[in-house]
C-alpha cells in the first residue's frame, strides 16, 4: 500500500508542485438539487431505489432521477449519510441528490464526501439545534481538485479498502448471526424459572419514573447523553438527571417500548425508568428479563397516532425472584453472550475495526493536500 502512496506523492510533485485548487461543490456539480417526495411514498416491493434520510434505501415505483449521483442525506439522525447509485431512482424532499460532475472522477468525490462532510454540517449547525443541511450549505463546501490521473490513483486505494471492508462485514453478518442464536438460547434456557421460584410484577418490586421534559434547543454543551426514544442519544447535555445501573423505556414514538440500560451519567427526557427493590432484583437481571420480551413490550404500544407504552401495562409485568446471587450468575453469563455478539474487541468485529482504522489513516493521508491560496487552508 505504500508503495501506492509513494506513487501518488510523486505524481503530486510532479504536477501541482505548488499546491492543489479546492473549489465550492456547486463549481463541480453541475446538478444540486432534492427530491420531491413524502417518505411516506415508498411502496413494499418498489422497483427502483427510493432514497430518504435513512441509511439505506426504500423501494418505489416510479423514478424521477436516472444518473450517476451521489446522494446525502439531509436531516434525522442520518444527517450527512451518504449514498452512491447509477442508474434510476427516486429521492425525498429532504435528501439532496448531486450529479452531473465536471471533469471529476465522481468516485473521488464520493470518498472525499464520506469522509469529511458530517464534521462539516455539524460544525456548521446552530450550535444546541439538531444538525441539518441547507442548499447553501452544501453548495459552499470547499473540496481539493487534483489532476484527474490523482484522483484515479486515490480511489483505486481507497476502493480496495471499501471492497475488503465489504466482504469483512458479509463475514462478520454471518458470524454475529450464529453468535446471535447461541445467545439467544442460553438466555433462553437462564431465564426460565419453574413454579419453585417466587414471582412479583414490577410494580410490587419497582417504582417507574418519567423523564424530563427537554429539546436540543434547551441543552447546553456537555458529554451527558440525552436518552429518550430513539435506540441511541441524539444529543448531549451538561447534567444529568439519572445515575447508576438504569433501566429505561422508551415511551413514545417509533421505538416505543424499546428497553436499554445504562450504568452512567445520563439525562432521561421522553422516556421513563425502573427504581427496583435491591433487597430483591439486580437492575441486570431484570433488564435482561425485559430484553427477552422485547417483541412482547413492543406490541403493547397503544394509540393510532403517535404509539406510546404505559407504566400501568409494565407495572402488572410479572417477573421471577430467584436469590440475589443466582442471578447474579445469570448476569455474568449474558454478560459475556453480549460481549460477544456486540464487543468490537472480539474476533471479526476487531479484525473490521481495525481494517476500518487502516482505511481512514489512507484516505486522510490521501486527500489532505496543500492548498494553492491561504484562505483555502482554514476549511
Amino acid at each position: 500500500m505504500n508503495k501506492h502512496v509513494n506513487k501518488i506523492e510523486k505524481l503530486i510533485a510532479e504536477l501541482c508542485p505548488e499546491g492543489v485548487e479546492f473549489k465550492e461543490l456547486k463549481n463541480v456539480a453541475n446538478s444540486i438539487t432534492t427530491g420531491k417526495l413524502n417518505a411516506n411514498a415508498q411502496v413494499e416491493n418498489g422497483s427502483y431505489p427510493f432514497f430518504t434520510c435513512d441509511a439505506n434505501p426504500f423501494k418505489i415505483n416510479t423514478y424521477a432521477f436516472d444518473v450517476e449521483a451521489i446522494i446525502v442525506s439531509g436531516n434525522g439522525s442520518q444527517v450527512g449519510h451518504i449514498n452512491y447509485y447509477h442508474g434510476k431512482f427516486n429521492a425525498y424532499q429532504r435528501t439532496y441528490v448531486i450529479s452531473d460532475f465536471k471533469c471529476l472522477n465522481v468516485k473521488y468525490i464520493l470518498h472525499y464526501l464520506r469522509g469529511y462532510l458530517r464534521k462539516y454540517i455539524f460544525g456548521n449547525s446552530r450550535k444546541g439545534s439538531v444538525p441539518y443541511i441547507t442548499m447553501p450549505m452544501l453548495e459552499n463546501f470547499l473540496v481539493p481538485i487534483p489532476p484527474l490521473s490523482i484522483q484515479q490513483e486515490i480511489v483505486e486505494i481507497l476502493d480496495t479498502f471499501t471492497t475488503l471492508e465489504a466482504e469483512l462485514e458479509a463475514e462478520l453478518e454471518a458470524e454475529l448471526e450464529a453468535r446471535k442464536k447461541q445467545y439467544e438460547y442460553y438466555r433462553e434456557e437462564l431465564l426460565t424459572f419453574g413454579e419453585g421460584v417466587e414471582w412479583k410484577t414490577l410494580g410490587e418490586v419497582g417504582k417507574f419514573l418519567r423523564g424530563t421534559a427537554i429539546t436540543a434547543k434547551g441543552t447546553t454543551a456537555g458529554e451527558i447523553p440525552v436518552v429518550a426514544n430513539a435506540p441511541k442519544p441524539i444529543y448531549f447535555h451538561s447534567e444529568s438527571n439519572r445515575s447508576g445501573e438504569t433501566i429505561v423505556v422508551a415511551r413514545s414514538g417509533a421505538y416505543a417500548g424499546l428497553v436499554s440500560f445504562w450504568n452512567q451519567p445520563i439525562f432521561l427526557t421522553d422516556a421513563f425508568s425502573v427504581y427496583l427493590d435491591a433487597a430483591m432484583l439486580k437492575a441486570k437481571f431484570v433488564y435482561y428479563l425485559l430484553k427477552q420480551k422485547q417483541e412482547t413490550i413492543h406490541s403493547m404500544k397503544k394509540g393510532s397516532g403517535v404509539p406510546h407504552v404505559r407504566v400501568k401495562d409494565f407495572e402488572s409485568y410479572s417477573i421471577p425472584l430467584p436469590p440475589l446471587a443466582e442471578q447474579q450468575r445469570i448476569v455474568a453469563i449474558l454478560d459475556k453472550f453480549d460481549a460477544l455478539v456486540n464487543d468490537i474487541s472480539v474476533g471479526l468485529p476487531a479484525e473490521l475495526n481495525a481494517r476500518r482504522k487502516q482505511y481512514k489513516y489512507y484516505r486522510d493521508k490521501l486527500l489532505t493536500f496543500k492548498p494553492l491560496e491561504a484562505e483555502y487552508a482554514k476549511q
